[in-house]
């Protein structure tokens, strides 16, 4: 055999391995990962839906239910940086289990909100529950995947929040059809049942979830090695280029730029999360029906976002990627505020949704790229958290432009301000966010 047809074989054993070692992971993690993150933000969001017979029941003006929308993300905001810090010191299996069973809990008792201040305090203490989940797993699945693989994965775990409207949706408005059923609400069913899975998951989780590769028993010894070779290098091309601690990453320009980035993405993923079922109802449908349509948009960005985060992977390109998905929210949320046809408005608003969940599944390829160990644990948290401000701001906003005008229609037209910055922020910032490969990729 000549030393080329040596090299080939050798090459190819290597490409097997690649292979069978991602498909391995994948198989194990992305699946478990996406349940739990689908119960995660139903249990975030169903509040949504709660609304279309909880706020009338309990005399909640459209300020008093922002209000208890957003501050749900004021205790995420507060807890989120220390929450992931934990994940990082006690392993990923003991502290999402801790996070999931905590916030199953709290999302049941929400069915005890009988005024604003019970309602206040049980979404400020879901925040805090929940606090660290998200940002938790984009760190973890740091520790599994190659960069070059990380779009489409990342893409895949967070595909779970357009899928919990798209499943959750239907399931909340036909849930708020037990109204009388044991002497509840229907929206006290909707909690309650939609709170359980997550104290199921969490269980679960203490046993199934691996913290590293190296504990990973389902592995083989040569599919561990090519992941700890592969990612090791990575960790010392990142180190090479810029070894940050973690104060120098919550100090960084680079997470400051990429959480203001991420606030109005956020801003416009919530305000319409929030308020999409209440601006559906308006059109005249059933509870039952409501949920239905307003799963519509979020099935098209399920899709959207698998297929271009693909795209982002295969390019090897990030910053237009999320730009050009932010400028395509900001514009779909600007032509629905404008729009008075009910078919033509949800058309918009599933482009909206189709730019939202695209940015969505690229975004979190930017921090990852540059920042490692207690660093990339604070530095994702700091960005997660400080856009989940914008969980409060966006709905707010929505809020209280209504309350002062009478129409969703006037929030969504300032809604669209918030990606369009973000949007901008991302070309401006281009030379601080960028992710090119270079340092990682093979062959480069």
């Amino acid at each position: 055999m000549s030393q080329t047809d040596r090299m080939s074989a050798t090459n190819a054993a290597k490409s097997e391995i690649e292979r069978s070692t991602i498909r391995a992971i994948s198989w194990r993690l992305i699946p478990f990962l996406v349940l739990a993150y689908f119960f995660s933000y139903l249990d975030r969001v169903n509040l949504g839906f709660a609304a279309l017979t909880m706020n009338a029941e309990l005399k909640f003006s459209p300020l008093i239910f922002s209000w208890g929308a957003g501050i749900f993300f004021i205790g995420y905001f507060l807890f989120e940086v220390p929450s992931n810090l934990a994940l990082e010191k006690f392993g990923a299996s003991r502290w999402i289990a801790r996070i999931m069973v905590t916030w199953g809990i709290i999302s049941a008792l929400m069915a005890l909100v009988s005024g604003p201040w019970s309602f206040y305090v049980l979404r400020f203490l879901l925040g805090v529950a929940e606090a660290g989940f998200f940002p938790g797993i984009i760190l973890y699945l740091t520790y599994w995947y190659p960069a070059e693989y990380r779009a489409r994965f990342l893409a895949a775990f967070a595909i779970a929040v357009p899928v919990s409207t798209v499943i959750g949706a239907p399931i909340s408005g036909l849930l708020l059809g037990l109204d009388g059923v044991m002497g509840l609400k229907g929206w006290q069913w909707l909690f309650i049942i939609e709170g359980v899975p997550s104290v199921l998951l969490g269980i679960v989780s203490w046993f199934y979830l691996t913290d590293k590769p190296a504990k990973a028993t389902w592995l083989t010894a040569e599919q561990k090695a090519w992941l700890s070779s592969r990612l090791d290098a990575e960790v010392v091309a990142k180190q090479a280029a810029q070894h940050m601690s973690l104060g120098q990453a919550l100090a960084s320009p680079r997470v400051l730029t990429l959480s203001l980035i991420y606030f109005g993405f956020v801003g416009a993923l919530y305000g319409m999360q929030f308020w999409l079922p209440q601006i559906v109802k308006a059109f005249g449908f059933s509870n039952a029906q409501t949920g239905f349509v307003t799963a519509v948009p979020y099935l098209f960005g399920s899709i959207a976002m698998v297929l271009w985060a693909r795209h982002s992977d295969h390019t090897r390109e990030r910053v237009w990627h999320v730009a050009l998905a932010l400028f395509l929210t900001a514009a779909a949320l600007l032509a629905s505020g404008y729009l008075q046809d009910p078919l033509i408005t949800m058309v918009a608003l599933t482009f909206a949704a189709i730019g939202t969940f695209c940015t969505f599944g690229v975004f979190w390829t930017l921090p990852t790229a540059w920042l490692t160990g207690t660093a990339a644990a604070g530095g994702i948290a700091l960005i997660n958290s400080i856009g989940n401000l914008a969980g409060f701001g966006g709905p707010y906003l929505i809020g209280w432009v209504k309350e002062s005008t009478g129409s969703t229609a006037n929030g969504l037209l300032v809604l669209a301000i918030l990606p369009l910055i973000a949007g901008l922020l991302v070309l401006l910032g281009k030379h601080e966010t960028s992710t090119e490969f270079s340092a990682t990729a093979p062959g480069k």
